[in-house]
């Protein structure tokens, strides 16, 4: 009895500092890292959020960039981490959903490996053309391409880009030919100078050329219009109903982290993000702001993995 006691005794002096630690959350810097590299969207829009954590919370919130293969070096980066909350990831539709059905070997699991803690933000894509071409709409370009498989080559910049190629081929049967590129900058230059007629990007990449007027949007992969690219018409109302496709943002933490670390920052993020001037700051940035619950993320990467799998095993993309 008296070694039961002992034993207990012993248990109690280790737990009773973890604990103390978790309920007063963060007592210290916390990492949050960024699986792509510095200046990309989703590293912009964590250093944003990152500034707001730390004031609401007391302590650093440090990014670090660790880029390569995907995200998936950053994002196994995390994995390896301890569970107490002060290593974080900003994951994307990419590294905790698209990743597993695109490489081979993948070393983490997204659901088995992390805990989901709140979604950041989202954004739709962008069809463009140059301005010069005759397409206004996404409807006309699919009809031409029935004919002429010179107006279906797509420059895909991104695996986003690449799936909205793809679900486009599989809910039209149209022969689309995408053509893939390392990087907006390119596929932007060879769509201007005439090489392709057509490239799929993010808002915030294709603003600038919109907005001079070299560029012209023909279609958004929003469901409902989007106000980061206002008067587009959604592809979902061009006669490819259901038609959605959207990048995302959301904060994760590994697998095992206590649960109210998940809740006080989901609690901070959410606050960041009712915020009007947050709001109106990711808008400018390309983002719609998001927010709710973390059952609610994980219930919408669910959804995304249902969506996705059969899309990406059909066509038998890898990225290997």
């Amino acid at each position: 009895m008296r070694t039961m006691a002992k034993l207990t005794a012993a248990l109690l002096a280790l737990a009773i500092p973890a604990m103390a630690a978790a309920q007063s959350y963060p007592n210290r810097p916390v990492r949050i890292i960024v699986a792509y590299a510095a200046g990309q969207g989703t590293d912009i829009a964590t250093r944003y959020l990152a500034e707001h954590l730390t004031k609401d919370l007391g302590q650093p919130f440090i990014i670090e960039n660790r880029a390569g293969a995907g995200g998936n070096i950053g994002t196994e980066a995390t994995r390896q981490a301890a569970a107490d909350g002060y290593t974080l990831t900003m994951g994307t539709n990419a590294t905790h959903v698209l990743n597993q059905y695109l490489y081979d070997n993948l070393s983490f699991d997204p659901v088995a490996h992390f805990e989901p803690i709140a979604l950041v933000g989202s954004f739709p894509m962008v069809v463009a053309v140059n301005a010069k071409s005759p397409f206004k709409t996404v409807s006309e370009l699919l009809a031409t391409a029935r004919s002429n498989s010179r107006a279906a080559d797509i420059a895909m910049p991104s695996t986003t880009a690449r799936l909205v190629v793809e679900l486009l081929k599989d809910r039209t049967q149209v022969g689309l030919y995408g053509v893939p590129y390392r990087g907006s900058g390119n596929a932007m230059t060879d769509v201007l100078g005439g090489q392709l007629p057509v490239t799929v990007d993010t808002p915030t990449a294709l603003r600038a050329q919109i907005a001079a007027g070299t560029m012209r949007a023909i279609g958004v992969t929003s469901r409902g219009p989007s106000s980061l690219v206002p008067g587009v018409t959604p592809i979902a109302e061009q006669g490819v109903s259901g038609f959605e496709v959207s990048a995302w943002n959301a904060l994760y933490a590994p697998k095992g982290t206590p649960q109210n670390v998940i809740d006080t920052l989901n609690k901070s993020v959410n606050n960041i993000l009712q915020r009007q001037e947050v709001r109106q700051k990711l808008l400018e940035f390309g983002f719609e702001p998001g927010g709710g619950s973390a059952k609610e993320l994980a219930d919408f990467a669910k959804a995304e993995r249902l969506k996705w799998e059969p899309i990406i095993r059909t066509a038998d993309i890898k990225l290997n």
